[in-house]
């Protein structure tokens, strides 16, 4: 093989080689990011002497900080301010703060595992290649995990003047928690709220002693003191509480009954062998190809079932005109819109994630949690079906349900 050949060969360079190079530049990147802070913070670059100036440089310390792509030993610069008093004070970093040793990367795959239900001995193995021999204790998972419910506080008292939501989901589901020494399920009310392009958000998670209505209205009087306007429908199931709750509370705003809770509901009345009858006849009304096709049908419907049984008219008839509130809404909405499914979804990956669990030591370590779900994208809100036609809903190209 001639010279030439050979040295168009090119030597492939180790994995550890690539990520060795990786993080010096990442460390070089980072040690200039904090000397141009420090810059900006004096008012004046090495060896200058401008005047006025704000302070100081101080010498510099090393400091081990594990990164997305690795640990690493960086070089931070220090200094000292000048204050009012005419003494000086320590200059700290805001792009690396005090005792610092993770980047905000690093603690978001902490907190996703941890989420994802990992214990710490799990975590410290699945990112191991992270901090190379940097020690990952029990405390320091908790501290990272403690993190969350700060953000949870400000989560629940936020401004929701900006939010704005056109459907509003209302639904609660059981969790086992310790209260008052003793473990109990407790229902945790969740609002979903959609915006005006169709995208879904977390408004509130809370636990409430019971679903009633003082419970509910709690939650909804809370979400109107936090600047949330009332929206133009609301899916819930058949709880009387909630229902009394949000005609109190939001007296303009529609209300859709769940089209699958009462269709439970219907079966619960009548004897098991006609529930595949019942369930055809029922899904002529909330299936139907427009509002018209659904009344009549409900009309055969009642008529029918008053011969076979009258408790489940009864049933039926105790929804109203709410069971058919989604048909005002553009046509490919009505499968999000019938049902309070995409909330019942949500609840399930909450079941799923917290059925390990056992039981939580108080309410605000199980809303952490379940808020942490969604922070960190476990649980991901995808759109309603039929966002493309939220103009319509916007506009008030609405039909007229009553």
């Amino acid at each position: 093989m001639s010279d030439r050949i050979i040295s168009s060969i090119s030597i492939p360079v180790s994995r550890l080689d690539v990520f060795a190079r990786l993080r010096a530049e990442i460390r070089q990147a980072m040690e200039v990011a904090l000397e141009e802070e420090l810059e900006a913070a004096l008012g004046a670059a090495w060896y200058k002497r401008s005047k006025p100036r704000s302070g100081y440089r101080n010498g510099s310390l090393e400091r081990d900080v594990a990164t997305e792509h690795g640990a690493t030993s960086l070089r931070i610069p220090r200094g000292r301010l000048f204050t009012e008093e005419g003494s000086t004070q320590e200059w700290r970093s805001e792009l690396l703060p005090r005792y610092q040793r993770r980047t905000r990367a690093v603690d978001d795959a902490i907190l996703g595992l941890y989420f994802a239900g990992a214990n710490t001995r799990r975590i410290r193995l699945g990112l191991q290649s992270l901090f190379r021999g940097a020690h990952l204790s029990k405390s320091t998972v908790s501290r990272v995990v403690a993190q969350m419910k700060v953000h949870f506080e400000a989560f629940r008292s936020r401004d929701l003047s900006d939010e704005r939501c056109v459907y509003v989901f209302l639904d609660g589901f059981p969790l086992s928690v310790r209260l008052a020494r003793r473990v109990v399920k407790v229902p945790v009310q969740v609002a979903l709220g959609v915006h005006e392009d169709g995208s879904k958000v977390l408004l509130s998670l809370s636990i409430a002693a019971s679903e009633s209505t003082a419970s509910w209205t709690s939650v909804i009087e809370d979400l109107h003191h936090r600047g949330l306007v009332s929206p133009l429908l609301v899916i819930a199931d058949g709880n009387p509480g909630l229902c009394r709750a949000i005609r109190e509370s939001w007296p303009g705003a529609a209300i859709q009954r769940c089209t699958k809770h009462k269709l439970e509901n219907l079966k619960a009345k009548a004897p098991k062998h006609v529930h595949a009858e019942l369930k055809r006849d029922y899904d002529r009304i909330v299936y139907a190809s427009n509002l018209e096709a659904g009344k009549s049908a409900r009309e055969a419907f009642r008529k029918k079932w008053t011969l076979l049984s009258k408790e489940v008219v009864k049933s039926l008839e105790e929804a109203g005109d709410d069971l058919l509130s989604f048909y005002a809404f553009p046509q490919s909405q009505w499968k999000s819109l019938r049902t309070s499914n995409p909330l019942e979804r949500l609840n399930g990956e909450f079941r799923r994630r917290t059925k390990t669990q056992g039981s939580f030591r108080n309410e605000d370590s199980a809303l952490v949690l379940l808020y942490g779900l969604i922070a960190v994208g476990q649980i991901r809100l995808r759109s309603i079906d039929g966002c493309r036609d939220m103009h319509l809903v916007t506009q008030g190209h609405l039909q007229q349900v009553a």
